[in-house]
């Protein structure tokens, strides 16, 4: 399906993005693979084995460097923007969140998904080929959280990532309509929970809310990916596809 098209994955060094890497390559796509941790990147990818693959450094959160790699591509096929960047006081409880750290994450995540839709449509209009870009949500952008499932483990919903999601569901509309293009699509993935050795009560709770499987791999993402990514989803565009085992039934 994407044999020879050129991809460019975005967060290619993290949980998702790695994966998403491999299945692109399976498919025999083109890849620009792009991480501000260029070392993470080639510890990863050896692309002396595989011709098929171009490592970048690249921080999202820099918007000069963004255009300007951009402008230097000729052409891309898709976009898939798997990162997740964020402060270090990200992650505390609602009440201990201060403004400025919420605001700080706010901006790095959801701006930094901005500015990649931004310039992607930008160069779509001087490519005039197709395009889809897919982002990715998650079910806490579209259901209120369960905090009951967070009970006796450290760990919590943050309410930054609540409010990024959420938001990044409503650009992949607002991006699809001002482009007005059928050849243009932007969409993205809702995964539920993704299995990182989070604790065992945790786990535990959180499989009770599913259809039995509970957390999933990020290996199970990446066929929503590539169907975004491909013709076969050719006039979906400004939709969110949740892959969740039930979660938010």
């Amino acid at each position: 399906m994407l044999k020879n098209k050129t991809i460019l994955v975005v967060g290619a060094a993290g949980l998702l993005g790695s994966k998403v890497i491999n299945a692109l390559l399976q498919a025999n796509a083109q890849v620009i693979a792009t991480d501000i941790n260029l070392t993470g990147l080639q510890q990863q990818f050896d692309t002396g084995k595989n011709q098929n693959i171009t490592l970048v450094s690249l921080d999202i959160n820099n918007e000069a460097e963004v255009k300007r790699f951009f402008e230097q591509q000729p052409q891309l096929e898709g976009v898939v923007n798997c990162a997740y960047p964020r402060n270090k006081h990200y992650g505390k409880s609602f009440f201990d969140v201060s403004l400025s750290s919420f605001n700080d994450n706010v901006a790095m995540h959801l701006g930094s998904s901005f500015i990649i839709m931004q310039q992607s449509a930008a160069l779509f209009l001087r490519q005039q080929s197709p395009m889809s870009i897919v982002n990715v949500s998650s079910i806490y952008g579209v259901v209120a959280p369960d905090f009951d499932i967070y009970e006796g483990t450290p760990m919590t919903m943050p309410v930054e990532y609540a409010a990024i999601k959420s938001a990044i569901v409503h650009l992949n509309k607002y991006v699809s309509s001002f482009i007005k293009d059928s050849r243009f699509r932007v969409n993205s993935i809702s995964p539920g929970g993704l299995f990182n050795h989070q604790p065992q009560a945790f786990l535990d709770k959180y499989q009770q809310r599913t259809m039995g499987t509970g957390m999933l791999s990020a290996d199970d993402m990446t066929g929503s990916v590539l169907f975004l990514l491909s013709d076969q989803s050719k006039y979906m565009t400004g939709q969110n596809l949740i892959i969740d085992d039930g979660f938010t039934l």
